[in-house]
């Protein structure tokens, strides 16, 4: 290292003749190894020292499958987990006891119970009782929540390594308003709008937005197009984790033996045609139907993260680099807007531009707010879900984050050197958005972990 930096430091010379020999000790106190101020592009910043990075070194799921019909109708929370959990241990070779805390994203489970829930499955996977674990709930960004808050507790020194996840049950724990209603609520617009029925917000933004039926219907047959495609061609391989359970038949009540390793609410043949012919569900002359909005899912996921230099002792390969995260708030009524949002706001804090963002992964809630956020951002198609989204994957809520964070990963790797950079974001009910920026984990080492600077003393082949 300090011969690379003694490189450094006589090229500059040679770049600068001005210098004088006093001067050379103005470069010694500038430059530093571990934040290189030249890096590889003055516009993207690093804040930390490169071994403090928190990265992600594996990165897991479960199948997701139709909620109350699908491969996991007959299986407990706590065993769609607890295999997720356990194939992080198992590839990894991580001794599960130095897990500083497990932090699990679910939405729609009475707290207490998950809770509960969660802590069983660690101990099914292998977790040690000195392991803790708790949950969080953002709705719908719940597992990405999980993730964010992970990597800020390592980023904090609170412990090394940690794993953030997702599981939600759909068939146990079905979307519902327990007890009543505060009738304060009436005397508040935006505290009304938090009641709205999500293909309500979605029927808002489509008329808001002028999002037409047919848009919406095209975005949700590619999906399923792509999503077929990615599994055909054993894309989602490296991801799902196949997970054995048992399967009832409703009407003779016999136990069938499965073994779940493919996203079951993928329609290959899906036709504009076909969904044409859909009525509206929501609201009577509204767009937004049952094949244009999101699959109501059973699933989980799991992604293990810790310090780039606990990664680089125990010899893991580095996946993918946390970069930045941010939830932001929206209008309630038209919340599937929030990644329109949150995105920006991301990647400005990742100190990046939407133009370098190379792949993204944006939660496909509804068509009507997924083709709006698509076109606000004047994002390229061809970079955003590109093997399907949650009208053909799924959307189990508290597990999408983690399952997002698994799949783009994974797409990012295959890239290779095409893909630096890539973007998980979702809107969230009752009006926010959040959204996190990675980096493929091979794309940089410690001289190009680089901060933007004010004034490009040093040598940066695009600096403005």
């Amino acid at each position: 290292m300090e011969k690379a930096a003694d490189r450094q430091r006589v090229l500059l010379q040679h770049l600068r003749p001005s210098f004088t020999s006093s001067s050379v000790e103005d470069i010694q106190s500038s430059l530093s190894t571990s934040i290189c101020l030249a890096g590889d592009s003055a516009a993207y910043h690093r804040s930390s020292v490169f071994g403090d990075d928190v990265v992600i070194v594996a990165a897991f799921r479960s199948a997701l499958c139709k909620s109350k019909r699908g491969g996991f109708k007959d299986t407990y929370p706590d065993d769609i987990l607890a295999p997720v959990l356990k194939a992080l241990i198992d590839k990894t070779k991580i001794n599960p006891s130095e897990v500083g805390d497990i932090v699990v994203g679910s939405v729609l489970a009475p707290g207490s119970q998950r809770a509960s829930e969660c802590r069983m499955a660690a101990f099914y996977a292998g977790f040690p009782e000195t392991v803790p674990i708790r949950t969080v709930n953002r709705q719908c960004s719940s597992g990405l929540q999980a993730v964010a808050d992970v990597a800020a507790a390592i980023k904090a020194g609170f412990y090394d390594i940690g794993i953030g996840a997702g599981l939600e049950s759909m068939t146990a724990n079905p979307m519902a308003w327990e007890g009543s209603v505060n009738p304060r609520v009436r005397l508040m617009a935006q505290a009304q709008d938090c009641l709205l029925p999500m293909g309500i917000t979605s029927e808002n933004v489509a008329q808001r937005f002028s999002v037409t039926r047919k848009e919406q219907d095209e975005a949700a047959v590619d999906s399923h197009r792509k999503a077929a495609a990615a599994t055909a061609a054993g894309r989602f391989k490296d991801e799902i984790i196949p997970i054995k359970t048992k399967i009832v038949d409703p009407k003779t009540g016999d136990e069938k033996e499965i073994t779940v390793a493919v996203d079951d609410g993928i329609r290959p043949n899906a036709s504009l045609s076909d969904l044409s012919k859909l009525k509206p569900v929501f609201k009577k002359d509204g767009t937004t139907t049952a094949g244009n909005s999101s699959q109501v899912s059973d699933g989980a996921g799991a992604v293990l993260l810790m310090r780039r230099s606990v990664a680089m002792q125990k010899g893991l390969p580095i996946l993918g680099v946390f970069r930045s995260f941010a939830a932001v708030g929206v209008d309630p009524a038209i919340m599937g807007v929030g990644p329109a949002v949150a995105i920006p706001a991301a990647v400005k804090d990742a100190g990046l531009e939407l133009g370098d963002i190379d792949l993204f992964e944006i939660n496909e809630a509804f068509a009507s707010q997924f083709v709006y956020c698509r076109k606000k951002l004047d994002l390229n198609p061809e970079k955003i879900n590109v093997n399907g989204g949650a009208m053909a994957i799924g959307h189990p809520l508290g597990a999408t984050g983690a399952r997002c964070v698994a799949t783009l990963l994974h797409e990012m790797r295959r890239r290779g050197r095409d893909c630096r950079y890539g973007v998980v974001s979702m809107c969230i009910g009752t009006g926010m958005g959040a959204a996190a920026v990675f980096e493929r984990g091979d794309s940089c080492d410690e001289l190009t972990n680089a901060r933007k600077i004010e004034t490009h003393n040093f040598l940066s082949r695009d600096a403005k």
